[in-house]
């Protein structure tokens, strides 16, 4: 049997491609058993595809003393059959907390976070995952339960890019049995979570309730599911492909992601698997993360004042964004909010700024350069015109720094820092008399456009307030 799962592995990764010789292959590596079946196969093939095998292993404090020892086994597992372990712990808790975001979605982000960082590190072509049939059958019956959007029923995917290369998941092929079939066959023991046993959690429901009655009907399911989800997954992209040609050619944005509009009858004018999908690019490029609130039936309210034959109506979509619809036009536009105010103060040198958050900018000279921090600017006085300006952002403002070429707009950094909205308007700069961005305070510094050298230093202190 040991062989069999093998010849199936190897199979279904010639397929589809899965894997080049003489790759870098992380393995993500819980201790349990898919993980460590997958494991022990690539190990199996390591010399034949000539691979450079490394165990990523997490522990995501959720299970206290447990999940410190699903470390220690992988750890001496790994160091059995030679392979370069990392482990490490992640603590979700407090991410969960900070974020507020659900358990599982709070392990996720943080593991794929760390493995996006080890991908990186070692330039790895490959992130092997150990998921089976079984979890992409539990995944398109959770698709079918929780959404009515056909794009969600695309499954697990098989590859898709990720960081310097790809994810592969070479056990979509085979079944949670044969995997337990293969790991006695390899003697292996592997580390069992509690929680996987506990039918609250949705996919467990369908683990141990709904798929046995399934494989009553077709003990083929999993090979049925897979082709399902490949053929759909192939259908989507195509399709989405094309809904983003349409999207760049018909919706009109604005520069601050608050706006979009389309002309109602040239929208009509496509497919209507077109309008589905253009809808939905539009909601992921106005709301920087989709509200939980937003549903299937917000679809519906959006189609329907389509085809209404009210001239100017309106309807309210969650997290204040309003649909208009004003004279064959239709208007997707967050309702304003009241603006911060706007502010514009000298810095002397010596001097010092207070805001009313409580935040302080000090500015002083001093004839040694110490270096520079999130919180602390040092510049040549001989470089910039004095005096300094803190101030808000003005439209159109573009900063530039060493080794950047030409200039970028504000809008740009802040969108890349993951800034909030709210608190953009509100962000001191310092500029010099020239007008000139210095430093967009504890997020990017800039680079003067003259270079001095043997001259006293500006230094800038800012202490952070509540902002």
């Amino acid at each position: 049997m040991e062989a069999k799962m093998k010849s199936s592995v190897t199979a279904f990764m010639k397929k589809h491609q899965l894997l080049t010789k003489g790759a870098t292959v992380l393995v993500g590596v819980s201790g349990g058993p898919d993980s460590m079946a997958l494991l022990h196969f690539l190990c199996s093939i390591r010399k034949e595809w000539e691979l450079r095998l490394i165990a990523i292993s997490i522990d995501h404090q959720l299970r206290d003393t447990e999940s410190e020892a699903d470390l220690g086994y992988v750890s001496k597992m790994c160091d059995r059959w030679n392979v370069t372990f990392i482990g490490t712990s992640l603590d979700v808790p407090s991410y969960k907390q900070e974020k507020q975001v659900g358990t599982q979605i709070a392990a996720r982000q943080m593991r794929y976070g760390f493995f996006a960082e080890q991908m990186e590190k070692y330039e790895a072509d490959y992130l092997a995952l150990g998921h089976h049939g079984d979890d992409q059958v539990e995944t398109m019956l959770m698709g079918l339960v929780r959404s009515a959007n056909s794009s969600d029923f695309s499954g697990i995917p098989v590859k898709r890019d990720f960081v310097t290369g790809c994810i592969i998941r070479p056990l979509l092929g085979v079944t949670k049995k044969e995997i337990n079939t293969y790991l006695e066959a390899s003697e292996i023991i592997p580390r069992i979570d509690p929680t996987n046993n506990e039918t609250i959690y949705t996919r467990n429901f369908f683990r141990k309730k709904t798929i046995p009655l399934l494989k009553e009907k077709n003990s083929n399911i999993h090979t049925t599911v897979q082709h399902l989800s490949e053929t759909l997954g192939e259908d989507e992209q195509y399709l989405r492909a094309q809904a983003g040609k349409v999207f760049n050619e018909i919706v009109e944005l604005d520069e601050e992601g608050t706006l979009a509009a389309f002309e109602i009858d040239v929208f009509q004018a496509q497919h209507s698997a077109l309008q589905r999908r253009i809808f939905h690019l539009i909601l992921n490029y106005l709301y920087n993360r989709l509200p939980k609130d937003l549903s299937y039936v917000h679809e519906e309210q959006f189609f329907a004042l389509l085809q209404s034959d009210k001239g100017n109506v309106q309807i309210d979509f969650p997290a204040h964004l309003k649909l208009e619809k004003v004279y064959g036009k239709l208007i997707f536009n967050f309702l304003p909010e009241e603006a911060p105010p706007s502010f514009h103060k000298t810095l002397e040198v010596p001097g010092r700024v207070d805001f009313p958050d409580g935040s302080t900018v000090t500015a002083f000279y001093n004839n040694t350069y110490y270096g520079q921090d999130k919180h602390s600017y040092f510049c040549n006085k001989e470089e910039i015109a004095l005096p300094l300006h803190i101030r808000t952002r003005l439209a159109g403002d573009r900063m530039h720094w060493k080794g950047l070429e030409g200039s970028k707009k504000l809008k740009d950094i802040f969108i890349d820092a993951k800034v909030p909205k709210k608190d953009r308007a509100k962000w001191p700069i310092l500029t010099d008399n020239n007008g000139e961005i210095l430093w967009l305070i504890g997020l990017k510094k800039g680079q003067p456009d003259s270079q001095k050298s043997n001259t006293s230093y500006i230094q800038i202190i800012y202490e952070k307030g509540d902002m």
